[in-house]
């Protein structure tokens, strides 16, 4: 399992190096705070694998970590992907170590 520090993942998206960054929040999580995701909420991603690119690297966002562990392993495992990252320590981290303002919840 690979993972992406939040701020690893900021340097990337600054550099504009091509990344994919897949928040699997529910809506209501969406809701308290947010960065620029695509949002495929986690009971849904094995249906919308489609909007997810195979050739850049997919980052995978949740509040903790926690639930992108399983996403990751269903996206490598039966969806063939094979540059699958885990946002480490999810919104809660990149609160953290990047943008305070956001709501943690």
């Amino acid at each position: 399992m690979k993972y992406i520090t939040p701020t690893e993942l900021k340097g990337k998206i600054e550099a504009g190096e091509p990344v994919s960054v897949i928040d699997i929040r529910e809506k209501y999580e969406l809701d308290i705070c947010k960065i620029d995701a695509l949002h495929i909420p986690m009971g849904e991603v094995a249906e919308r694998v489609d909007e997810i690119s195979k050739d850049i690297p997919a980052i995978i966002l949740c509040r903790s970590g926690k639930r992108a562990i399983p996403v990751a392993n269903l996206l490598m495992a039966d969806f063939g992907y094979e540059n699958v990252e885990i946002l480490e320590g999810g919104i809660l981290k990149w609160i953290e170590d990047i943008d305070n303002k956001l709501e943690a919840y």
